[in-house]
C-alpha cells in the first residue's frame, strides 16, 4: 500500500450485509489461507487488496492472512509478501493476539523479524486506549442503531501507529457514509456523515480526555 493511501478497516460481521458473490470470494480467501495455500491467497489479495486485513465474515477467531502466515509458520517471504500488500503487524485476533505472538508461540521464530510491527507514530498504550474509547462513544452516538443492528466491529486505533499515512475508513452498512479518521500525535480527527443526509457533515477532534465537535455541516 502507497505511502498516500487511506487504509478501510472491515467491521462488517455478518454475512447477510454482503452479496453472495461477495461471501464466495472472501471465504475462498479465508479457506486458502486456513489451508496454507499462499499462492491462491496472493492471487486473490493480488486482485483485492482491500481483503488483506479481513477475516473470514462471520468467523469468531479473527484471523487475517497474515495470521494464518503465523500459526502455519509459512515462509518469511510471504509474510514480506502480505506486509507489503498493507498487512497490519498489529491488527488482533478476537484473543488478542498480533500475528507475531502466535508465530512466537508455535515457535516460528523465523518470522518474528517480518512480523514485528514497526511503529511510526508511538503513542502510550493508555493513551491510545482511551482515545479509543472516545471514538467508540462517538460511533454509537452517530449510528448506535445500524451498529447494533448489523453488529460491526468498532475499529481498533492501534494499526494506525504502523503506517506512515495514519488515517483509516470506516463504511457503516445503512449509513450510506461512515467514519473518515486520521491520527496526528496524541489526537484522533474524524470526519463522519451520511451522503444521503445534506448537512450531515461532523469533524471531531478527539484525545484522551474525549471528543470535541470542532466543524459541521459540510457533506
Amino acid at each position: 500500500m502507497g505511502q498516500d493511501e487511506v487504509s478501510t478497516w472491515d467491521g462488517v460481521t455478518l454475512r447477510s450485509t454482503y452479496s453472495d458473490k461477495a461471501i464466495e470470494g472472501r471465504d475462498k480467501l479465508a479457506d486458502a489461507a486456513r489451508d496454507g495455500d499462499w499462492s491462491t491467497v496472493l492471487d486473490l489479495l493480488e486482485r483485492h487488496r482491500g481483503w488483506i486485513n479481513s477475516g473470514r465474515v462471520g468467523g469468531s477467531s479473527w484471523y487475517a492472512p497474515l495470521h494464518q502466515v503465523a500459526w502455519h509458520g509459512a515462509d518469511a517471504d510471504i509474510a514480506h509478501r502480505l506486509v507489503a500488500y498493507g498487512a497490519w503487524r498489529t491488527l488482533r485476533t478476537a484473543q488478542g493476539e498480533r500475528a507475531l505472538d502466535i508465530a512466537d508461540r508455535r515457535g516460528h521464530h523465523h518470522l518474528l523479524v517480518p512480523l514485528t510491527p514497526v511503529v511510526h507514530h508511538p503513542l502510550p498504550a493508555e493513551t491510545l486506549r482511551s482515545i479509543q474509547r472516545h471514538f467508540h462513544l462517538l460511533i454509537h452516538d452517530r449510528a448506535d442503531d445500524l451498529i447494533t443492528d448489523h453488529q460491526l466491529r468498532l475499529p481498533e486505533l492501534e494499526p494506525l501507529t504502523e503506517q506512515q499515512n495514519p488515517a483509516c475508513w470506516f463504511a457503516v452498512p445503512g449509513m450510506y457514509g461512515g467514519f473518515s479518521y486520521r491520527l496526528s500525535g496524541a489526537e484522533l480527527t474524524v470526519e463522519s456523515w451520511s451522503r444521503i443526509a445534506g448537512g450531515s457533515g461532523q469533524r471531531h477532534v478527539i484525545d484522551e480526555h474525549g471528543a470535541r465537535l470542532v466543524a459541521e455541516g459540510f457533506v
